[in-house]
């Protein structure tokens, strides 16, 4: 069995895992030798790039790596994104694991609404592959995540608002070709309040927005951190064409999680490989 790419992989360059000055030092190098353990022929190390200026939060939505960005006034500081440091770190782990192709990239927040304040830091065209995520959502003139919007309105309506949003992140030609987990609001759901979720209760609305991402010939992220049947199905039936296979890996022990179950699941629906392991898998 010949693992497809992981194309969706954070490193200490991600300010979620705490930067590359704090203990997460070093993940790059760490997750490319679990990479060669594992039989991983390609990854791509794809770091958060978010430049939300009114992102809004709450203490318990932070850890204890990450508390620091939180200010006073509940809005969220993300440092900035060392591209220097991040393509050093990449050419040397490309020397230190021949074996192992490791592809640069970044998983973009909203690039339907920030791509202009992107290409004013760095030079788009230097990575390999750009995954694009939805993050937050409006509310009262800021932005907020899921997690933190289900303690100000009622859980149907956050991931309602959310899959009605994907839309506008996939009508213009911003440079991303795959969108990435798309159940990314069903994570947080508030179990203890509301019970497990029923994705059948949002069918609708996943399908609308997995229309809007065929439409616009972008793929969609196989996300690994929850593997959910119908996600390959729908995408299918509503004329999806190609995935990613993505474990949204933020530590080296989690790299590749479920991708053989990943891959039997697609194939089910008509998916299949490219002749290079870092390509899509195409119907």
């Amino acid at each position: 069995m010949t693992l497809p790419a992981d194309s969706h992989v954070h490193s200490e360059f991600s300010w979620d895992t705490g930067g590359p000055t704090s203990a997460a030092r070093g993940t790059m190098e760490a997750t490319c030798a679990r990479a060669v353990r594992i039989g991983l022929p390609a990854l791509f190390f794809t770091e958060h790039l978010d430049l939300e200026d009114a992102w809004f939060s709450d203490p318990e939505d932070f850890g204890d790596h990450e508390s620091h960005l939180l200010g006073e006034d509940g809005v969220v500081a993300i440092p900035r994104f060392d591209v220097d440091g991040y393509f050093e770190s990449i050419e040397r782990c490309r020397a230190t694991f021949p074996q192992l192709r490791i592809g640069t990239g970044l998983e973009f927040g909203q690039p339907h609404l920030r791509t202009g304040a992107a290409r004013q830091q760095l030079d788009l065209s230097r990575f390999d592959r750009i995954i694009g995520s939805l993050h937050t959502l409006e509310f009262e003139g800021r932005r907020a995540e899921p997690n933190t919007l289900f303690r100000r309105l009622p859980a149907d309506e956050v991931i309602r608002r959310y899959l009605a949003e994907v839309p506008a992140l996939v009508a213009g030609d911003e440079p991303f070709e795959v969108v990435t987990h798309l159940d990314y609001a069903l994570r947080y759901w508030p179990e203890e309040q509301e019970g497990p979720v029923d994705p059948r209760a949002f069918e609708e609305e996943f399908r609308a927005a997995m229309r809007a991402i065929a439409q616009s010939g972008r793929a969609l992220e196989m996300n690994t951190r929850r593997l959910w049947p119908w996600m390959a199905q729908w995408w299918s039936e509503e004329g999806g064409r190609s995935i990613s296979f993505g474990s949204d890996s933020h530590a080296p022990h989690s790299l590749a999680h479920g991708f053989p179950e990943a891959m039997a699941l697609v194939e089910s629906f008509g998916f299949r490989a490219g002749a290079d392991s870092r390509e899509l898998w195409r119907r």
